[in-house]
């Protein structure tokens, strides 16, 4: 008996005849880049090296579009943000040892912020594998054991004949629930080596899904409907499984208060009467949330930024629908769902029961206010006054991407991101450095809408090489840099703490001539003029720098008053 579906595997004479003569001059990296492209994509970032020469030889004989950065970890930094507004895996072609090391800190950010970028890094040659030391150029004992802590999935070439397989295993780790990065490597001799395989075509690298159990989305939906005091948090796992509108739908049927994450930021409207917006490091809303009898965490772990620095306990039942299996219950107990938050609020949204609560609406305004005089008894109007200038500033369909500096800090808590997926920051990891390079990434993947990156100076000297990836292909970032002549917060943190800072000053550049120089055009702002010359860099074609001199103070923190 012949199926259906062996007459769909049965080739034609002429697929026949392509894989029976291959064109002639392919090597390896053909068949990395042909993976690629059956893959679906279209755009690659990355660095090359020796050992790499072979894929990076093998793109001028594909139609992939090669982004080149100057840093390895920019490199990464560019495919995160890549990833995160496609929603794509995002290439990152390596080499081995140094490069490779170098992009670790990226994809620490990328794992932290589940943002889908698929690694390939070459390796040292087969014959040098196995921990061995042979003194290859690059050589590590075990290349592969430096990712294992930090990616989702971990993939070693050997043979010609399993790239194509390994690398979309790999492209479907990355894009199933939670998304995060993943790493394949391959031996210089494999990649370098020609090859009589036949061309690679399409490959099927569908993405598993993550339903939640039935059964407890039941129960989860009979508390939710009978709750007293619901409330929402809503995390990054809502703007990575593209559940904006399932959120808000869910909230307005169950009257229930939302507050977004630094992660979630633009996952509920701003000024919705039900948006306890993003002050989650306040404590008139960890108390507003504490008092909540059912608590709904939706792609959050209530990690430290989430939890007012791990002092929010809650005295209400919590449900937390959570795709990252290590997040589930890490820190407080729940009715755990492991599940991708889209299929999970969608199954809430077919069993819960319209709720009605008059007062939800007072209740936030309530809180708003006393989160608003308390910032407002701080004299801290210059960093209120510069979001709001960046904030009319940019267009309302832009992204943002924050380096770690006080004005993100700021933002987390008082930016209103206009929409889901347009605010990113590096809160996952923590690192310096990813606002500019990051930028950058998101627009290659649009490149009709300008994007803003926002910066210290201190941040700023980790990705000033990338002013040159900027001008070569006249991508559409404006870099806002915040010059406050050192680390700044560590200044405040350790000023506050020691009663004098060590080791937070330093020597910079003058940042207009240096962009200047790379043929970037720079301009010196002030916070008065800051609206204006932002609104015209903006709106001008290709990269341009605004330099604004200003020392910016932190809002109190909450969390110490215990």
């Amino acid at each position: 008996m012949t199926h259906d579906h062996d007459l769909e595997l049965r080739p034609t004479a002429a697929q026949t005849e392509a894989a029976l003569n291959p064109p002639p001059g392919r090597n390896g990296g053909d068949l990395v880049v042909e993976t690629l492209a059956g893959l679906g994509a279209t755009t690659v970032f990355g660095l090359p090296g020796q050992h790499a020469l072979g894929m990076f030889d093998a793109l001028r004989r594909s139609d992939l579009r090669y982004i080149g950065l100057r840093v390895e970890n920019n490199a990464g930094f560019a495919a995160d943000a890549y990833g995160r507004i496609t929603g794509e895996a995002a290439p990152l072609l390596l080499s081995t040892g140094p490069g490779a090391l170098t992009s670790l800190a990226a994809l620490q950010e990328a794992a932290a912020a589940s943002a889908p970028v698929l690694a390939i890094s070459s390796q040292i040659p087969t014959a040098g594998l196995g921990g061995g030391r042979h003194g290859y150029l690059h050589e590590l004992p075990d290349q592969a054991a430096s990712f294992r802590g930090v990616v989702k999935s971990v993939h070693t070439v050997r043979t010609q004949s399993q790239i194509p397989s390994a690398i979309a295993a790999a492209w479907k780790s990355a894009l199933t629930a939670p998304h995060g990065p993943v790493w394949v490597e391959i031996p210089q001799d494999v990649l370098l080596a020609e090859t009589s395989l036949p061309v690679v075509t399409a490959a099927d690298a569908t993405p598993d899904d993550l339903p939640p159990r039935p059964e407890l989305t039941a129960v989860a939906a009979h508390l939710l409907s009978h709750a007293a005091r619901p409330a929402i948090i809503a995390g990054g796992g809502v703007i990575r499984s593209d559940a904006s509108r399932k959120l808000r739908e869910l909230a307005e049927r169950l009257r229930a208060p939302v507050v977004t994450t630094p992660g979630g930021k633009g996952a509920f409207p701003w000024e919705h009467p039900l948006s306890l917006q993003s002050w989650l490091e306040d404590r008139h809303t960890t108390d507003f949330l504490e008092d909540a009898d059912v608590l709904l965490v939706v792609g959050s772990g209530l990690g430290e930024l989430s939890s007012n620095y791990h002092t929010f306990k809650p005295r209400g039942r919590i449900v937390q629908i959570e795709a990252d299996l290590g997040k589930l219950e890490s820190n407080h107990p729940a009715l755990g769902i492991h599940a991708d938050a889209r299929l999970a609020l969608q199954a809430l949204l077919e069993t819960v029961e319209e709720r009605t609560d008059p007062t939800a609406e007072e209740r936030v305004r309530d809180l708003l206010r006393r989160v608003r005089e308390r910032i407002d008894a701080q004299d801290l109007t210059l960093e209120q006054d510069l979001l709001a200038s960046i904030r009319r500033a940019l267009p309302a369909s832009s992204p943002s991407f924050w380096d770690m500096t006080i004005l993100a800090y700021w933002a987390w808590s008082a930016f209103d991101a206009k929409g889901p997926n347009t605010l990113h920051s590096a809160q996952g990891a923590g690192g310096l450095g990813y606002g500019f390079p990051a930028a950058l990434g998101a627009a290659v993947a649009d490149p009709t809408t300008p994007v803003l990156a926002v910066s210290g100076d201190g941040g700023a000297l980790y990705s000033i090489a990338e002013l040159a990836t900027a001008r070569q292909y006249d991508l559409n970032v404006t870099w806002l840099i915040v010059d406050d002549g050192g680390y700044g917060i560590l200044r405040e943190y350790m000023t506050d703490t020691f009663g004098q800072a060590t080791a937070t000053e330093l020597t910079r550049p003058d940042y207009v001539a240096l962009a200047e120089s790379f043929g970037v055009p720079g301009v010196r702002t002030t916070p008065e003029t800051l609206e204006s010359d932002l609104a015209k860099a903006l709106a001008g074609p290709g990269p341009s720098v605004v330099v604004l001199p200003a020392v910016l103070r932190m809002f109190a923190p909450t969390h110490l008053d215990d």
